[in-house]
């Protein structure tokens, strides 16, 4: 080989060494290029265990952006290398996010295309991506969500409990009695409740949530969902707790519950309430008052209204 050639061969390596990654994905044996973003956050959704649940939509923003931010670069990196995305992972986490923060934003309002990512799920539940997003939002720059996986939506659709109204509330205290009052602050919510929770502590707060919320109300355990051991126990709280005592438990959980409801109120409340309607408004719009606070019939109310022999100031039934 001649210098010439060798210098030749030096440059088109430096070259090679030297230029931005290409923006492609790679399925199976098919390469698949990206076209760059334009400037903004993308928040995109990773999968919780099956690396088969990304979505295209997702791939495509991963490899089209100009930088990545994740959780944990060495869980990312996985994820990445299946896919053949050749980006670079950039730490971001609650641990440097007071540092890393400012750079990501000072990329951003330099017109770069930035995707934010978690270990697993939609990023902002529960991670440090939420300030990232407040600042880009507060200095108007485009926030763009990527969906796809959440374990919270997978746990609720998994347990068969209600999901037309839903309430996921990250992670229990970790305390007794915390954890008490905050199932108790939850206890009358009239919608599925869904958590968090660590494998070391989900027997002690299936025995709290059977004392606080009732043995009888139906809740489901989701273990590890999408990955080889996904397990969904779904019972009683009463049930469940008895199951999880001392057993040995691994893996990511999501705790669901089934919804809260007011309890009936009592005759001498009822009538409490219609005697205190009764002194202010006419017998029909206290009847009408009344159902709307107590959930009974109208038509009962007015009648037991009458029976109560309170006067009132004009018949509107």
């Amino acid at each position: 080989m001649t210098r010439k050639t060798s210098q030749a061969a030096d440059s088109a390596r430096n070259a090679a060494e030297t230029a931005p990654p290409a923006r492609s994905f790679r399925i199976g044996a098919h390469e698949i290029p990206a076209r760059p973003l334009e400037p903004g956050l993308y928040l995109v959704s990773t999968p919780i265990g099956n690396l088969g649940d990304m979505t295209l939509r997702g791939l495509e923003t991963l490899a089209g952006a100009d930088l990545i931010a994740c959780e944990d670069t060495r869980v990312s990196r996985v994820l990445l290398d299946r896919y053949g995305i050749a980006t670079r992972p950039y730490a971001y986490h609650e641990h440097n996010a007071e540092r890393a923060g400012p750079k990501l934003m000072a990329a951003l309002e330099a017109g770069k295309s930035v995707a934010l990512i978690s270990d697993a799920g939609t990023p902002l539940i529960s991670d440090p991506g939420y300030r990232l997003s407040q600042s880009a939002i507060a200095a108007g720059l485009p926030v763009i969500p990527i969906p796809g996986a959440s374990a919270p939506m997978a746990a609720l659709v998994a347990s068969g409990l209600p999901s037309d109204a839903f309430l996921f509330a990250g992670f229990l205290p970790s305390k007794d009695k915390a954890r008490r009052d905050r199932l108790a602050s939850l206890a009358a919510t009239e919608a599925t409740l869904m958590f968090f929770e660590s494998p070391n502590r989900i027997a002690a707060c299936l025995a709290c949530a059977s004392e606080v919320l009732g043995a009888d109300r139906p809740a489901a355990v989701c273990r590890e969902l999408t990955k080889a051991f996904e397990e969904v126990r779904r019972g009683t709280l009463g049930d469940l707790a008895a199951q999880y005592q001392g057993e040995s438990v691994r893996g990511e959980i999501v705790l669901v519950i089934g919804p809260g409801s007011t309890p009936e109120p009592s005759d001498e409340d009822v009538e409490a309430v219609l005697a205190k309607l009764a002194r202010d408004l006419p017998a029909g719009k206290a009847a009408t008052e009344a159902a709307r606070l107590t959930g009974q019939p109208r038509k009962d109310l007015y009648q037991r209204l009458l029976a109560m022999k309170v006067r009132p100031t004009r018949d509107e039934a």
